[in-house]
């Protein structure tokens, strides 16, 4: 037999014991072990979505660097880099939201996806993986190729254009949407999947097809337009018109016909003094874009509030010295204002030296209530802006850097306000 020591205890009884009473009370109660099952498998997907998020901002900031040459950077690659981020950040959102409801609720089972995945390049975007949606470009200029084919024709520039334009805008029926409300018109992989974008993301689409055809298309920004034509050193050809239109609006469609547009008044002349957007400078109009249509979303409840409202109320004479307080920065949609904030992030990538973005960023921060971070950023701001600005910034700022030590003041545990 046995003999059971009481008054003697081993290291790792207390492990033992403590393992022996998950497994019994997990036997007895099996909500409790769908719980234990449950909180493991949400903190591996938790990591999951977080390693997604920084792999994905690495992999942009690696095909945007400026070590890179400009002609070896990849459109596609980029923008599903920031589709790839956004998404991973907010299925983390999604899944914090579901492990609260399950804390609150803790007599009710909730089964969750498995995720089947473990590296960015296997997570699913839109239905598909990234590479697969490079290989969806790839697919796409196959079709067009093929339709060439068909025609028993060479390889003129007019024809392959003519093709481009009857597959992506008839065979895949992809269109331009009027206004940007709707996120999914503003990142590649879904405007592939739905058929419907912006401008610019059309005309990335457009380049990139017929990259992989071995043409080379350039692009500038015009008004509000952004307008592609291929890369010749005859630019009037372009505006020769055969089958009733010219090549230029083969290529950009109803606008260069439209009179209430600058293109329609541009000749082979003028579009010599256009500056030919860079990757980077494409990049750059997409991600602009972005944050216009974040912050809007973020502000709908705030109907005309701007990002630099609050530099009138502080520079206004007329307001009372103690304007500027939390309770006066209005409560925007915190996940939106987030996705706004992490478009500027990579923009700033882009262009570090931008005076207005960083303004804008840091206006950003401040709405967040992360007022530590504002300063610094609007403190940068104020040494790359001109003169007039930094003299609106500066007492901003002053203000800012006040509301942040009474943030530090009250997390000490004192009360009342800093005089």
């Amino acid at each position: 037999f046995t003999i059971i020591r009481y008054d003697h205890h081993h290291r790792n009884d207390h492990k033992d014991l403590r393992r022996w009473r998950i497994r019994t009370t997990a036997a007895a109660y099996p909500l409790f072990s769908n719980q234990i099952r449950l909180t493991k498998d949400s903190s591996s997907r938790h990591k999951l979505y977080q390693e997604a998020i920084k792999t994905s901002r690495d992999k942009f900031t690696r095909e945007i660097s400026f070590q890179s040459k400009d002609k070896d950077i990849s459109l596609a690659k980029a923008l599903l880099y920031v589709a790839a981020e956004d998404e991973a950040f907010m299925s983390f959102n999604r899944e914090m939201d579901a492990c609260s409801i399950l804390n609150e609720r803790r007599n009710v089972s909730s089964p969750s996806e498995a995720i089947d995945w473990d590296s960015l390049e296997q997570m699913p975007l839109g239905g598909k993986t990234i590479p697969e949606w490079l290989s969806e470009l790839n697919a796409i200029a196959k079709e067009v190729e093929a339709e060439l084919v068909s025609r028993d024709i060479g390889c003129h520039l007019v024809e392959v254009l003519e093709a481009v334009n009857l597959v992506l805008f008839e065979s895949r029926g992809l269109t331009r949407s009027p206004v940007l409300v709707d996120s999914k018109h503003s990142y590649l992989h879904s405007v592939l999947s739905s058929r419907c974008g912006s401008a610019i993301l059309l005309s990335i689409i457009y380049i990139e097809v017929c990259r992989r055809l071995g043409l080379t298309i350039v692009g500038s920004r015009v008004g509000e337009d952004f307008l592609i034509w291929p890369q010749t050193g005859y630019p009037e050809e372009l505006f020769k018109v055969t089958s009733g239109h010219s090549l230029f609006a083969i290529v950009n469609g109803r606008c260069v016909e439209d009179p209430r547009s600058m293109a329609s008044d541009l000749t082979g002349t003028s579009l010599l003094g256009l500056e030919i957007a860079t990757n980077r400078d494409i990049i750059g109009i997409a991600l602009a874009n972005l944050i216009r249509l974040h912050w809007k979303r973020a502000s709908r409840s705030n109907h005309g509030l701007m990002l630099t409202s609050p530099l009138r109320h502080v520079n206004d004479a007329g307001e009372k010295p103690n304007m500027m307080d939390k309770s006066n920065v209005p409560l925007l949609r915190p996940q939106d204002l987030r996705l706004a904030i992490m478009a500027s992030e990579r923009l700033l990538i882009l262009q570090p030296h931008n005076w207005a973005l960083r303004r804008d960023h840091g206006m950003m921060l401040y709405y967040n209530r992360e007022y530590g971070k504002a300063v610094q950023e609007l403190s940068i701001c104020m040494a790359f802006a001109p003169e007039e600005e930094a003299e609106i910034l500066e007492p901003f700022v002053e203000k800012l850097h006040l509301m942040r030590l009474e943030s530090s003041w009250k997390s000490l545990g004192h009360t009342g306000r800093l005089t």
